[in-house]
């Protein structure tokens, strides 16, 4: 019985277990994204995720005590430089596994891509566009103001000897369609 064992051991012994997710973590970090199976992907974020943390971190300690899990000269020196100050302000959760719907041929592993997430370019700029989308928002053309939401009815006509009416709020109808104009123009 494997009860309380969390981690999953990939059909691998340890030494070969950790040198295949050694090798994956620098691919990932050299190149952003790597396309693996689903189980090989949850066991890199496990792996990769407290790496990241550490480069946070940029203190001799630190980057001997990656390089000594990572074995990659080139990797800790683009985990320290460039990916270290894209996630400076992310609390964790530095990657992202996106499920494919295509399987391997040979034996139909369920397949999935993961990324570094400040690194992918497509979803920053959806998500840049979305922010610059909802900031804007257009006002009502309705008149009343409080009037009309408290169901009074302000469509009576004034007396023909008061040439304005004057309406809740204290100013009247050629004052509200200035007040309005000129929101209008603002926007």
């Amino acid at each position: 019985m494997r009860h309380g064992k969390k981690i999953n051991h990939l059909g691998r012994t340890a030494s070969h277990r950790n040198a295949m997710l050694s090798n994956m973590a620098s691919s990932l970090i050299l190149h952003k994204r790597v396309t693996t199976t689903v189980a090989k992907a949850k066991a890199l974020r496990q792996f990769v995720e407290p790496l990241l943390t550490k480069s946070k971190d940029d203190t001799t300690h630190s980057r001997r005590t990656v390089f000594a899990t990572l074995q990659n000269k080139e990797s800790v020196k683009e985990l320290y430089g460039e990916v270290a100050g894209r996630i400076a302000n992310r609390p964790g959760g530095y990657t992202r596994i996106l499920k494919l719907s295509a399987t391997r041929a040979g034996d139909n592993a369920d397949m999935c891509i993961i990324e570094l997430v400040d690194f992918n370019e497509t979803l920053l700029e959806a998500k840049n566009a979305a922010e610059t989308k909802t900031t804007t928002t257009r006002r009502s053309r309705r008149r009343g103001g409080k009037a009309e939401a408290t169901g009074a009815n302000t469509n009576e006509t004034a007396p023909a000897d008061t040439p304005t009416e004057t309406l809740v709020n204290g100013e009247t109808r050629e004052e509200a369609e200035k007040r309005h104009e000129a929101e209008d123009a603002a926007e």
